[in-house]
């Protein structure tokens, strides 16, 4: 996997056009997507390693993504869905990576990321921690586990996040709210 096109200069609706070629089993869709994606994939990346795990660069994430969806269908429905999708993955990566390398949930040799849009700025928290969070927020309600990772980790607006999960902004606002002060309160914990 290589860099390829920047997906800005692409028409939105192409993306979205290849995810349905790849859902009808064309395979020729997939390789012309995935150089075209690259440059926001890497872009999504960044936010995850900056601060976090020296020894994994935002091209390294990328790939290891790309290893993990190659043989797998990518059920994706849009562009931002993919996005969502993809940066899901990416997180995942990151915790099984801090999970094998033992790391504690305070301190020590924990990876730590970068997490905006909870408070007033950005804050800097272990990665396992927003993990097991997200977890115990998921069993509470999905649906607000959902909003917070769209909003904190893929980085999506209010009204993406509406977009995607199929919701009214003004849901998506109601339940941010109560979402990310149950969270604040989880991780300071």
């Amino acid at each position: 996997m290589s860099p390829g096109r920047d997906s800005r200069s692409v028409h939105p609706g192409e993306i979205s056009a290849l995810l349905a070629q790849m859902r009808d089993g064309d395979p020729s869709a997939r390789e012309a997507m995935l150089p075209i994606v690259y440059g926001d994939l890497e872009a999504i990346a960044r936010g995850y390693v900056r601060g976090g795990d020296p020894s994994l660069e935002p091209q390294g994430l990328v790939h290891e993504l790309y290893l993990r969806l190659a043989p797998a269908p990518i059920e994706a429905r849009d562009r931002k869905h993919f996005f969502a999708v993809a940066a899901l993955a990416m997180r995942q990566i990151l915790t099984d990576r801090a999970r094998k390398r033992g790391s504690q949930k305070r301190g020590g040799d924990a990876v730590r990321v970068t997490l905006s849009e909870l408070g007033d700025g950005r804050q800097l928290v272990d990665l396992i921690a927003i993990e097991d969070a997200l977890r115990r927020l998921e069993e509470l309600s999905p649906r607000q586990a959902r909003i917070v990772e769209l909003r904190c980790l893929v980085g999506l607006t209010v009204e993406e996040t509406a977009e995607v999960l199929g919701l009214s902004e003004r849901t998506v606002h109601a339940e941010w709210r109560m979402a990310r002060a149950w969270l604040s309160r989880a991780l300071a914990e």
